[in-house]
Parts: structure tokens; sequence; C-alpha cells
């Protein structure tokens, strides 16, 4: 898919609480392309792309039918962000990179509470940073060579992280967008 786009489509994920979001609002100021940030859980809430709600987990089931059907036509354009914490959802020829964001546990623990998460959403998404559920993910979703893991722990790393894919888009860009396209 990625042959006759102007701009790559980039998946940001990661357990929430790891700076999905974060990440690509100050990737989409940076990227040296035009790059638009979808929050794809704002998007599933504002559209209405869900079955339901459990109020227990405090989640949407996703339709996952409709989300893929809106999103498909921006994929196929590219210059996209999509910030998810899951990423096996996204057709594998969409993603041009998958960036997986990781945090320590205690940190990410912290983190949650700030967002006055429910001690049994905090324990099931802790238990998800340590068991690697979102890079065993992406690892077995698309190829090797696309799948980056990136600390996300304070501004140092977001700054890093950020400029290491600002590089990567410059690399994607001279391979891929030549004078006469």
């Amino acid at each position: 898919m990625s042959t006759s786009r102007r701009a790559p489509v980039i998946v940001i994920t990661g357990t929430p609480g790891t700076g999905k979001t974060t990440h690509a609002e100050l990737l989409a100021q940076e990227s040296p392309v035009p790059l638009r940030h979808i929050n794809v859980g704002d998007m599933v809430k504002e559209k209405g792309f869900y079955e339901s709600f459990d109020d227990e987990w405090q989640s949407y089931t996703v339709d996952e039918d409709k989300l893929l059907d809106e999103l498909e036509p921006l994929a196929s354009e590219g210059g996209i962000i999509l910030d998810w914490h899951t990423c096996d959802v996204f057709p594998e020829r969409w993603a041009d990179l998958v960036v997986v964001l990781r945090c320590n546990h205690t940190k990410l623990w912290d983190r949650l509470e700030k967002r006055s998460y429910p001690l049994k959403k905090i324990q099931e998404n802790n238990e998800a940073e340590i068991m690697e559920v979102v890079i065993e993910e992406a690892r077995s979703s698309y190829a090797p060579e696309i799948v980056v893991e990136l600390q996300s722990e304070g501004t140092e790393d977001l700054e890093s992280n950020v400029a290491r894919i600002v590089q990567w888009i410059e690399a994607w860009k001279k391979d891929h967008v030549t004078s006469d396209s």
C-alpha cells in the first residue's frame, strides 16, 4: 500500500498510560511531512463505533468492521498516525511503522491511578505491560522490520522517541516519494 502514498501510516500503540497520545501529538507537530493524528479510542466513542459499554471495565466493545470501514480510505491515502492501545485490528498492509511504547509497571500504575481508573482496570493494564501483551501482538501481526519498541517514562524519552521517528520519516520519504510522483 505504501508505494503510492506521499506520507506514511504510523501506528503508535502500547498499554494505556504509556504516552501514545502525547507522542502522537508531538510527532504530528514535528513531522517533516503532514501527518494527521487519529486517536482511535476517541473516534470509536465520537462516531459510535461500538456495540456496548462495559461498566465494570469502563470500556467499549468496539465494532471493528465499522471502525475499519472508516479508517480504510484514510490509511490508503497515508499521512496518518493511528493512536490506540491495540494494533492487531489494523491490516498489515496499512502500517509503514508500528511503534510500541513501553513503561515501567510502577510508573504505569501511578499514571493510571492519576486517571482515576478503577483498581481492576489498573491491575489488568499493569499485568498486560508486565506480560508484554502489546509488543507480542505487534510482533505477531506485522513484519519485524517495521515494529519498534521504545521506552516512554518521561520527557527525555518522549523527545528522543519523536526525534527517532522523525528520522525514520525522513528515510521513508527518500525511499517512497520521488520527484515525479
